[in-house]
């Protein structure tokens, strides 16, 4: 069992830029492959990143892939997602993701667990 807290979201303006945290608990987490997900008022819950259980792949969204970089520190048991250039169209809920495919995958239906998400809002 893992559990994930996101943290790290809030109000920036458009070109601005936020670190996003997620904290798991249990001693598993390096096993996991991990992402990041967003989900928008009214839109279905989109990929945003993914990163393999020892930080060696990542893969990424073509709408934030340069601006946005997923790392993770398997010693503090986090994933991070740096979100640089932010946009309006960037603003959604953030979710952070666990899955026992190790090398990190896209879909959301092969993720195990997941955070309570965190609000990102970026203001034009």
């Amino acid at each position: 069992q893992v559990q994930l807290v996101e943290s790290g979201g809030g109000l920036v303006q458009a070109g601005g830029s936020l670190r996003l945290s997620c904290a798991a608990s249990g001693r598993t987490f390096s096993t996991y492959g991990m992402a990041w997900f967003r989900q928008a008022p009214g839109k279905e819950r989109a990929f945003v990143a993914t990163i393999g259980w020892n930080g060696g792949s990542t893969y990424y969204a073509d709408s934030v892939k340069v601006r946005f970089t997923i790392s993770r520190d398997n010693a503090k048991n986090t994933v991070y997602l740096h979100m640089n250039s932010l946009k309006p169209e960037d603003t959604a809920v953030y979710y952070c993701a666990a899955s026992h495919f190790r090398s990190g995958v896209v879909s959301p239906h092969n993720y195990d667990f997941w955070g309570q998400g965190t609000q990102v809002t970026v203001s034009s």
